[in-house]
């Protein structure tokens, strides 16, 4: 959002958040002692809870927008968050208390604590609502900003600030560098003088902000009215659009006494990252009970199967081009790299990739956990490591990637490698390179949780019918 006034507002309502869900937690403790006073529970040994519980309900509310803006978000919408919200919560809670085998914690309160403090969370946004619609009635927040500009790129800027301004907004008007225009309006706001002044406007005017519109050409006409808004204590902006790119995002960071313009072109939120980060180590942990044993099987039948090591360990290209280590049990004979230069014409796969059918390489075991996927499961310890996600583009080898042929390619490695995509239940190995290679693309430009959970979903069918796996 454009306006600070939303930050503030939503930051309010997340300790909100935070302050009633204690305190209807530590009631439903003293509820549940109240009404079954046969059953009386621990109290301290309940509050360790609250540390877990409440990262995991305010991560999903963050994750599902439940701290959106009135402007745009129903009260429909508003519950359907917090109710998605507080359903994975709880049952994250449940299953960690299950796998860990917790057995003195009362299930009663913590559902009585999902259905009242769901009901309280969405009370504190129907009031929030009817606040926002009385200030925007009363005109109360409004930001009132002056821009430096009235051409096209100045009239482009006030339609995008009056639909994304939550809070309302008044264009006190516009300072131009040409004189003739002094006396006109653009877009129903007036052109109040020159750029010369900017001074005289400021003390005329209650100005929250001023915004500086003009081409990168005038950039140099730009001091003075630096100097002015110093001058008053006014905040200054500036178009930072200077370059001609389609960028994601731009973002400015303090370095010292050195401002600078940050541009991304793949946008990745920090607190979206955060929780998938939080999703692959929480699950790939809950699932090593069930992948230990078969890792050890794999591993035996390996090791009887054919000499060498058990893991081939190779170096991979991952996030940013940073190269790490990954893990997969060894599917072929020791000296399979060796042979890759005597039969790489025998490359059955187009682009800087080798597939083969029937590769020599491969042992009796080998064929047996790549076409079933097991050789890709030591990568969970690069997961938890952090050097892969459970969802992602394929980590590829350094002859791989020595071998693309356009720089568009390499935007994969924008985000980190993971264990399958949309190319595994897409086709797999059956998949062109540049088909690959475009899933990994439109993977990277709509990521979302939900759209990894997708994957995460479609991928065990995919596994289970070998589809594509060589």
């Amino acid at each position: 959002m454009y306006d600070d006034h939303s930050i503030e507002r939503e930051g309010t309502i997340l300790l909100f958040d935070i302050c009633i869900s204690i305190i209807i937690f530590i009631l439903c403790l003293y509820g549940s002692n109240f009404f079954f006073k046969d059953n009386i529970i621990n109290f301290s040994s309940h509050l360790f809870i609250i540390p877990i519980l409440l990262p995991l309900l305010l991560g999903f509310l963050l994750y599902f927008n439940a701290y959106q803006s009135p402007r745009y978000y129903s009260m429909a919408q508003y519950t359907w968050s917090i109710f998605r919200a507080m359903l994975l919560s709880i049952s994250v809670l449940l299953a960690l208390l299950f796998f860990l085998n917790i057995k003195n914690i009362s299930r009663i309160v913590i559902i009585a604590f999902s259905l009242i403090d769901a009901f309280a969370l969405i009370s504190v946004r129907l009031l929030y609502k009817r606040y926002f619609i009385k200030s925007i009635l009363d005109k109360k927040h409004q930001l009132r900003i002056l821009i430096i500009g009235s051409g096209e790129r100045a009239r482009d800027l006030v339609n995008t600030l009056r639909k994304q301004t939550a809070w309302g907004i008044n264009i006190v008007g516009h300072l131009d560098p040409d004189p003739a225009r002094v006396g006109t309006t653009i877009l129903r706001s007036p052109i109040l003088g020159t750029v010369d002044d900017i001074s005289n406007c400021l003390k005329k005017h209650v100005i929250d902000e001023v915004i500086i519109a003009i081409p990168r050409s005038m950039l140099s006409d730009a001091e003075p009215i630096a100097l002015a808004c110093e001058e008053e204590g006014i905040k200054l902006r500036l178009m930072a659009d200077v370059f001609s790119l389609q960028v994601a995002r731009f973002s400015f960071t303090q370095v010292g006494k050195f401002p600078l313009l940050t541009m991304e072109y793949v946008a990745q939120d920090r607190n979206s990252l955060l929780l998938k980060r939080l999703f692959d180590f929480s699950l790939t942990l809950l699932s090593m009970p069930v992948f230990l044993p078969i890792m050890g099987v794999v591993a035996l039948a390996i090791k009887l199967d054919s000499p060498g090591p058990v893991l081939f360990v190779q170096e991979r290209v991952g996030l940013r081009k940073h190269l790490f280590s990954m893990y997969k049990f060894r599917s072929m004979h020791e000296n399979a790299e060796e042979m890759l230069q005597e039969i790489e014409h025998l490359n059955e796969a187009k682009g800087p990739i080798f597939k083969m059918q029937n590769d020599p390489r491969v042992t009796r075991i080998g064929k047996i956990i790549r076409k079933t996927s097991l050789d890709e499961l030591p990568q969970l310890f690069n997961v938890i490591k952090g050097e892969m996600s459970l969802v992602g583009p394929r980590p590829m080898s350094i002859r791989d990637v020595g071998l693309f042929d356009k720089g568009i390619q390499r935007k994969r490695f924008s985000v980190k490698p993971g264990l399958t995509c949309l190319w595994q239940i897409s086709g797999r190995s059956n998949l062109p390179f540049d088909k690959w290679l475009e899933l990994d693309l439109e993977y990277i430009e709509n990521w979302s949780l939900w759209l990894d959970l997708k994957i995460l979903l479609k991928t065990i069918p995919a596994v289970l019918k070998s589809d594509g796996a060589l």
